[in-house]
């Protein structure tokens, strides 16, 4: 795949990166808004990583580092280009950057009801931790 171009996202990317997770993405987030994605790519420029294949977005994951740890969110490839790599190629963006970043171990938050995930994870090398348990609390209203 060799015409496959993984970069940041800009704020110019924004709408079609939102629209892109309707059809592309497994669930929605509270954060799944503008004003969400223009907080995470103003804060880090970086975080939002996005493949083009011959100028169509087909794929984006969320490498999140705060200083602490690394977390990927929104590993998301096109429904019709998966299993040709892009999925390989925005992880291995991500944990280039984490390493960059002195980061030492990813963590990824993956739907427990999405089976293809768990195979697409577990190929690139990524294990679920059963002892731990996500806690939310949502902040407005």
């Amino acid at each position: 795949m060799t015409d496959l171009r993984i970069r940041p996202a800009t704020a110019g990317d924004l709408d079609s990166v939102l629209a892109f997770w309707k059809s592309a993405a497994e669930g929605t987030s509270i954060s799944d808004d503008r004003d969400g994605v223009e907080r995470l790519v103003a804060r880090d420029p970086e975080a939002l990583i996005l493949a083009e294949l011959d100028g169509e977005l087909v794929g984006t994951v969320i490498a999140g580092f705060d200083g602490w740890r690394c977390h990927l969110y929104r590993l998301a490839v096109h429904p019709q280009r998966r299993r040709r790599g892009i999925g390989s190629a925005l992880l291995a963006a991500a944990e280039e950057r984490f390493v960059r970043l002195g980061g030492r171990r990813g963590d990824a938050m993956v739907l427990q009801r999405n089976e293809s995930a768990h195979h697409a994870w577990r190929a690139a090398g990524y294990s679920p931790e059963d002892h731990w348990r996500r806690w939310v609390k949502p902040l407005n209203d």
